[in-house]
């Protein structure tokens, strides 16, 4: 079983293998608030967008294209004050209050549920109930990232562990592993953040 499962990671090609790599760099410098994450989330984007058009995860590519913005996004706004940056001011940890962890959550859900319809409807997408949450759960996360939030983290957590399903369902076995890794890196990522955010100006 396991040589099957090993030659079927190794079918599915280099190129998700670099999109792969290029995705646990881009975790780890995040976790160590390091601007030059969103270098790497620029590339390993980039490859994810043609991979997973080609296996029908429509809204997952669409997500993409939003990633390559955010990355740009991310990195001009850790520029002007961000983690090891060259600037005079730094972004700090944040957290935000429960009505804004609400109103994060009612857009998830009404937006999973909208594009869920629309792709059951009009096109040929697989698990289109799954790739609309893990899309939608993305792309809010993806903003608190870019604005450090603490509980970002939290979010991930979830996101990752349903997308491990969506990525296997899709023999996507190397992506599949990567979200894997993500979830031991999110713990890690939740305790750093948080150690920070403790030792930070209160006033900020």
């Amino acid at each position: 079983m396991f040589e099957t499962l090993f030659a079927q990671m190794m079918a599915s090609g280099a190129l998700e293998l670099i999109a792969v790599v290029f995705a646990i760099v881009y975790l780890l410098l995040v976790m160590r608030e390091h601007i030059a994450c969103w270098y790497a989330a620029f590339v390993s984007t980039a490859i994810f967008l043609y991979i997973f058009s080609d296996v029908k995860l429509y809204m997952e590519s669409g997500l993409q294209v939003y990633y390559l913005a955010m990355a740009v996004y991310g990195w001009s706004r850790w520029r002007k004050g961000g983690g090891h940056s060259k600037a005079g001011k730094t972004l700090l940890i944040s957290r935000w209050r429960l009505q804004q962890h609400a109103v994060a959550l009612l857009l998830i859900l009404v937006a999973t549920a909208s594009t869920t319809i629309l792709l059951q409807t009009y096109t040929d997408a697989e698990l289109p109930l799954l790739d609309s949450f893990t899309t939608w759960g993305a792309i809010v996360t993806t903003f608190m990232v870019a604005r450090k939030i603490l509980e970002n983290w939290i979010y991930w957590l979830v996101i990752d562990a349903i997308s491990i399903y969506l990525y296997v369902d899709r023999e996507l076995y190397f992506t599949a592993l990567l979200f894997a890794v993500y979830i031991v890196i999110i713990f890690f990522g939740w305790a750093t953040w948080l150690r920070r955010y403790r030792n930070q100006p209160r006033s900020a």
